[in-house]
């Protein structure tokens, strides 16, 4: 998407008020048919008009590795996505917490590396991708019990998450691009449809964004570009 494009996501994102803002990966896309390029610091500069009472967060999505030449031969980051981002002063969680506060009631925000970051290789990897996620380690940051929400950009983290975590906040697959009648024939995810897109209740909530671009053909249909707004109440105390 070019840059005026992104303005707008940022305006119309903007005007929604939110408490907080969350990106959840691939700044960069991996398109086979590829029609102009906007600089990271064009696409950063323009996100950093982002703005929330708790602020803008953000994780890094596979394509931000994948397509990032230098990370793949290092095998580490930091990602020129994340980089951009961070220069922007938006800050990028891999595997990290932090705690905001909203009216008095704290809640941890938590940021998993991603999933799928390296390319199988002869020298990194051979035979499977491997990822940068440790969830383990990212919930042990958590100090206390107030509720957790995860920012994972693969949703197929979703089966080891713990009751521990309120909610867990996905992209990736962009609802598979093409959605017929709630159905998805092609998802990037082991799973199928069972996490294709939207909100899944199972051990904790899940809620999958449909995204705003593409991936591998620019092509979407049944399933339009989103800007998800997600609202949370907190539990109820009965007096007697």
């Amino acid at each position: 998407m070019d840059v005026d494009r992104i303005h707008s996501i940022v305006n119309q994102t903007n005007e929604f008020g939110a408490d907080l803002v969350v990106l959840l990966g691939d700044y960069v896309a991996g398109l086979r048919y590829v029609t102009g390029t906007v600089h990271s610091a064009e696409w950063s500069t323009v996100l950093s008009g982002l703005k929330a009472p708790l602020g803008v967060h953000a994780i890094l999505g596979n394509h931000d590795w994948w397509e990032d030449r230098t990370a793949q031969v290092k095998g580490h980051g930091p990602t020129l996505s994340q980089l951009a981002l961070e220069r922007a002063g938006i800050p990028v969680y891999d595997n990290d917490v932090v705690r905001l506060t909203k009216s008095t009631r704290s809640f941890w925000l938590a940021g998993l590396g991603d999933q799928l970051a390296f390319w199988p290789s002869h020298r990194h990897y051979p035979g499977r991708r491997t990822g940068v996620d440790d969830l383990a380690a990212t919930l042990s940051k958590v100090s206390d019990d107030d509720p957790i929400v995860l920012l994972a950009h693969e949703p197929d983290i979703m089966p080891r998450v713990p009751e521990r975590v309120a909610l867990v906040l996905s992209g990736h697959t962009h609802g598979g691009q093409v959605r017929l009648f709630g159905w998805s024939p092609i998802v990037p995810s082991r799973f199928g449809n069972r996490y294709a897109y939207g909100h899944v209740r199972e051990q904790c909530d899940l809620v999958v964004s449909g995204g705003l671009g593409c991936a591998i053909v620019p092509v979407r249909f049944g399933m339009p570009p989103e800007i998800v707004v997600v609202s949370i109440a907190g539990a109820q105390t009965v007096g007697g």
